[in-house]
């Protein structure tokens, strides 16, 4: 993952994208916090929400990988497919652990 080039594709300046990037996680986190608590008390529409928060950052910064995950939980939660989702909830935390990693170096 380049930060340079998503910074440039953004018209940002990298200073700027990796703030946004810090923010990301932090608020990332939370949601996927919410996504997970929301699963486990079987709320399909408060883990939607969760994703759809997700996705719509991840897609604002172009994390590409990670937007297409978010936007497929949101879909299966919304469909109600919530006991398929287990998989994509490790998927995301694996794909914000991988950004977290690559800001800290």
């Amino acid at each position: 993952m380049n930060f340079r080039e998503l910074a440039k594709s953004l018209e940002l300046e990298d200073e700027e994208y990796l703030e946004l990037i810090e923010l990301f996680i932090e608020t990332g986190i939370s949601d996927l916090d919410k996504f997970e608590s929301a699963i486990e008390a079987g709320d399909a529409s408060a883990a939607a929400d969760a994703a759809h928060s997700l996705k719509g950052a991840a897609g604002g910064l172009g994390l590409t990988a990670l937007f297409e995950l978010a936007k497929e939980a949101e879909q299966k939660t919304r469909s109600g497919f919530m006991e398929e989702i287990a998989y994509l909830s490790r998927s995301l935390k694996t794909k914000l652990d991988e950004i977290a990693s690559l800001i800290r170096k």
